[in-house]
């Protein structure tokens, strides 16, 4: 595995102020932090970050959930509804650049830390706010977690077998695509203080992220005014674009164009497809794809995974076997892009993280320290002197 201890800080000098938690915030911090920033996690002395508990499985004291997605940062305990809490906040915002948080619409805390009375105060600050349903509309005010903005925002919908159960992405798709249009918003907004001398409020949600990410789906819907449904592996515009069974397991092909679809014919011995009326234009193929599954599932079933890869890369089909997470770690593709990397932490040792995704100059960010121990910067970030109550001991 790569160790990654120095790289590119494009951010190095702005200093951010994480108050959410979760995983839409804190992963967005944590790629502020990856690319240079001065990250510090704000947490309530009675537990910390939820996802600190959101196990098994456990490393130490901490679930590996919050493990994932809160490196790079220094963590301070501070109860945001006391006085005194709140002080040692505005002191930390007069020297905070970004503030990031996802505090509940209509809460006491977001009317406490209000962007307009922020602003007045520290016009240069940046503040992102991530919510479920956005700043306006009946679902303002509702609250929510990814798999509420997944079934919300259609990606259930369009997710599992056509006719089967519901189905929610692998991943957290909610929490994260509003994670990655935030850390956009929040970068724009600097440059645009960069020219200006002003921060500004920035704003996002699951639900508005979640139709952002619609892109194909929505311009069908609009050209057309059919409600689409889940395609199981298919692809609503392509074929053939999904995964077929193997003697031994299943592989996915993409098929993106004719040529394609000519040397895939080619590979599996079955040229007369290319001129069958069915299947000649991808138009075609779309139409018949019920027609065209068959054809091929009878095709690939007298051969193994490992062959049709082989024969379908060498005829420069797109291709790949199924991969489990296990297999993804050890492969030495993996390695050679270095994104796995270890951070030290302080008692638990050696942790594996997955590395920032983006390179500059062909280097990639550092990973800088692990996941905090809750607490743990307090007294540095606080100074020796400051009321109990404040740090809940």
């Amino acid at each position: 595995m790569n160790t990654t201890h120095t790289g590119p800080a494009p951010l190095a000098g702005v200093r951010v102020l994480d108050l959410s938690k979760i995983l839409a915030g804190p992963y967005a911090t944590m790629s502020l932090a990856d690319l240079g920033a001065d990250v510090t996690k704000v947490e309530h002395p009675d537990g910390g970050d939820p996802t600190r508990s959101w196990g098994p499985p456990f490393v130490g004291p901490d679930a590996t959930y919050y493990l994932a997605i809160n490196r790079g940062k220094k963590s301070v305990t501070v109860d945001l509804k006391s006085e005194e809490g709140q002080d040692v906040i505005h002191r930390i915002l007069e020297e905070t650049d970004v503030v990031v948080e996802n505090f509940k619409p209509g809460s006491g805390l977001q009317r406490i830390f209000d962007y307009r009375t922020l602003s007045e105060r520290y016009p240069h600050l940046v503040v992102l706010h991530i919510s479920a349903f956005g700043e306006d509309g009946p679902l303002r005010d509702e609250p929510g977690y990814d798999m509420i903005a997944q079934a919300a925002g259609g990606l259930m919908s369009l997710t599992g077998e056509p006719g089967g159960a519901p189905m929610k992405a692998g991943f957290a798709m909610g929490d994260l695509g509003a994670a990655l249009f935030g850390l956009i918003g929040v970068l724009a907004a600097l440059v645009e203080r960069s020219r200006t001398g002003r921060g500004q409020y920035v704003t996002t949600s699951l639900f508005e992220c979640q139709l952002a990410l619609h892109v194909n789906w929505a311009t069908n819907y609009f050209a057309t005014g059919e409600r689409p449904a889940a395609l199981g592996s298919g692809h609503p515009n392509l074929a053939p674009y999904q995964a077929f069974p193997a003697s031994d397991g299943y592989f996915v092909l993409a098929v993106g164009n004719d040529n394609q679809w000519g040397s895939l014919c080619s590979a599996i011995a079955r040229d007369e497809l290319t001129t069958d009326p069915r299947f000649e234009r991808n138009r075609d193929r779309v139409a018949n794809r019920g027609d065209l599954e068959r054809e091929l599932s009878t095709a690939f079933a007298s051969g193994t995974v490992e062959h049709w890869c082989d024969t379908l890369a060498a005829h420069a089909v797109p291709v790949s076997p199924i991969r489990h997470l296990d297999e993804i770690y050890a492969d030495p593709h993996t390695a050679a892009l270095g994104m796995i990397g270890t951070v030290d932490h302080p008692t638990l040792g050696s942790l594996q993280q997955i590395a920032f995704p983006v390179s500059f100059a062909g280097e990639r960010p550092r990973l800088t320290s692990a996941p905090p121990v809750l607490g743990a910067d307090t007294d540095e970030i606080l100074g020796a002197h400051r009321p109990q109550s404040v740090v809940g001991g």
